[in-house]
């Protein structure tokens, strides 16, 4: 008779089957770590060294003013003998190539200003608190250091708390003032409190970047050339989640607070073009009504299209506001 010979070590239980899977599942989680780790590492690396070469591919506009003991990028263009200012709304990372479609339809007819406040485009980062305060008067010691003294205020987004604060600063400079889907103070939704933290660990990591790359492009099938288009992802790439960005977004709701208590001027043209079907804010169309009741020259425009109505309706705003301004004259001789 032949006796099978035992697979097992004398004196040694096999391992029961839970631990068995215990130690695949160890292993398992050992190695998911070291790829997170190395993957993690990876998208660091590749940042740096494209945030590196990026700084040499991105190309100089607009100049350079002296604020605060920092340097402010204005992008100047048109010779017409009425002037206006562009503020941006918040993180529009390259300010003056996304005005660009509306500066181009502009400038025929005036001297158009776009600045680019600190953290923003091609100007300085801050360490100063982005309040509404130093923010207006930063905007205010720009244009001052360009002789520009007598112009009509036109803004995006948030612009437009930081632009009531503006007006009633610098009633004498401002002849009008233009709202691009602009914010209202009183409107709903703004006591949000950021992941400011989680915000300042992609831009750190490199995450933030491959988020950017993985998502739509937000240029397509817009009417800018493909060199703008460029243009305007690095600088995304450079500017969002910055120090001086996360700040601005520290002070949104306290700014919006702030405002409040201010309105425009009585005696001051003003003009909106907003968006005709907001759904984010409620009532977004009576808040601007609101804003123009006591205007002696108030007027509230609705169009077809998102929040960044330059993009798309360049011509219509800038057809409509040459339009509005002559109106304005008329009724004010």
């Amino acid at each position: 008779m032949k006796w099978k010979k035992s697979t097992t070590t004398p004196g040694k239980e096999p391992k029961p089957l839970w631990k068995k899977i215990l130690s695949f599942l160890l292993k398992a989680l050992i190695a998911l770590i070291i790829l997170i780790v190395v993957f993690l590492g990876v998208v660091y690396i590749v940042n740096k060294v494209s945030s590196k070469s990026e700084l040499g591919k991105i190309q100089s506009y607009g100049q350079l003013v002296p604020v605060d003991g920092k340097k402010m990028n204005v992008l100047i263009q048109g010779e017409g003998e009425e002037t206006i200012v562009l503020l941006p709304g918040f993180g529009t990372s390259a300010p003056a190539l996304d005005f660009k479609l509306l500066i181009d339809e502009l400038s025929p007819f005036y001297k158009v200003v776009a600045v680019e406040p600190f953290g923003y485009g091609l100007s300085d980062a801050t360490d100063k608190e982005r309040n509404t305060a130093n923010i207006v008067s930063e905007v205010h010691e720009a244009l001052q250091s360009l002789n520009i003294d007598r112009y009509i205020l036109m803004g995006h987004s948030i612009a437009g708390i930081y632009g009531i604060d503006y007006v009633n600063k610098y009633e004498n400079e401002v002849s009008a003032f233009v709202g691009i889907d602009s914010s209202v103070p009183t409107q709903g939704g703004m006591d949000v409190e950021f992941p400011l933290g989680a915000f300042k660990l992609l831009k750190n990591s490199g995450l933030g970047r491959l988020m950017v790359k993985m998502s739509a492009d937000p240029y397509d099938g817009l009417a800018f050339d493909d060199a703008t288009k460029k243009q305007m992802r690095m600088l995304t790439l450079k500017n969002s989640y910055s120090p001086t960005t996360l700040n601005e977004m520290k002070n949104i709701y306290p700014n919006f607070v702030a405002a409040r208590s201010l309105s425009f001027p009585n005696n001051l043209p003003l003009m909106f073009f907003i968006q005709e079907n907001n759904t984010g804010v409620k009532g977004w169309i009576p808040l601007h009504e609101e804003q123009i009741k006591d205007s002696v020259f108030g007027k509230v425009m609705t169009l077809e299209g998102d929040h960044y109505l330059h993009h798309t309706k360049y011509k219509e705003i800038a057809e409509n506001f040459r339009m509005y301004m002559e109106e304005a004259k008329k009724t004010s001789r």
